[in-house]
């Protein structure tokens, strides 16, 4: 059995507040940890690409239960719609908190904070702050729209505050994520999470572990 194989390149178009994509991101952890298996000396580089669900928020944010009530037409069809979500949540391990989510937020600056991330000692805090963010919002029911949640976040998985908080405050940096948005949607991509693997193949939606593994196998072919 061949044991050597290409560095693996995947490309993740993701929003933080879309549950699916904290599934997918479960999804695709596992699905690399069997490539790793079968090839333990190719290296995986993940790179995380802006998608807003909601890109018309205002930056403060919206109160949830409005929010609600404009997307699905009232909690009780909101309600129905993330017990689905939540079920696929647990197959995936993770205990998804809709109830605690009491504000909406514009996700801008959290995508800027991942794209930060990515670039600051090369990206060794990238998955850790990607990670950080699906808890804080699904889990710990923080608001990610907040820069003082976002800077104790960063601090938290090892990046500098101060670098941080400069980052996150200028309005030319938020631009330059909403400009990746709109490209990304240019592209036609309509709906995340969106895999894209070694530039070669891509998939939509939180696709089962298997399913993503013979994509990489595809994709390294």
């Amino acid at each position: 059995m061949t044991t050597t194989a290409a560095p693996l390149n995947i490309d993740i178009v993701s929003d933080v507040v879309c549950p699916w994509c904290y599934i997918g991101k479960r999804h695709v952890e596992q699905a690399i940890s069997q490539w790793q298996a079968k090839y333990p000396d190719a290296a995986v580089n993940v790179r995380w690409h802006p998608f807003q669900l909601n890109p018309d928020l205002p930056l403060e944010g919206t109160d949830r239960k409005r929010y609600l009530e404009e997307k699905f037409g009232g909690p009780q069809r909101a309600k129905e719609i993330y017990a689905r979500v939540s079920a696929a949540g647990r197959n995936a391990g993770l205990d998804l908190n809709f109830d605690g989510i009491l504000k909406q937020p514009n996700t801008l600056a959290a995508h800027a904070l991942i794209a930060y991330a990515q670039t600051a000692n090369d990206g060794a805090h990238a998955d850790a702050v990607t990670e950080r963010l699906f808890k804080a919002y699904f889990v710990d029911g923080e608001f990610i729209g907040d820069v003082d949640v976002l800077v104790a976040i960063a601090v938290e998985c090892g990046l500098d505050a101060a670098a941080t908080r400069a980052v996150l405050s200028e309005r030319a940096t938020l631009d330059q994520i909403a400009a990746l948005d709109v490209n990304v949607r240019q592209q036609g991509i309509t709906g995340v999470p969106y895999f894209i693997f070694n530039q070669k193949l891509a998939l939509s939606g939180a696709q089962p572990p298997d399913v993503l593994l013979e994509a990489m196998e595809q994709s390294a072919a």
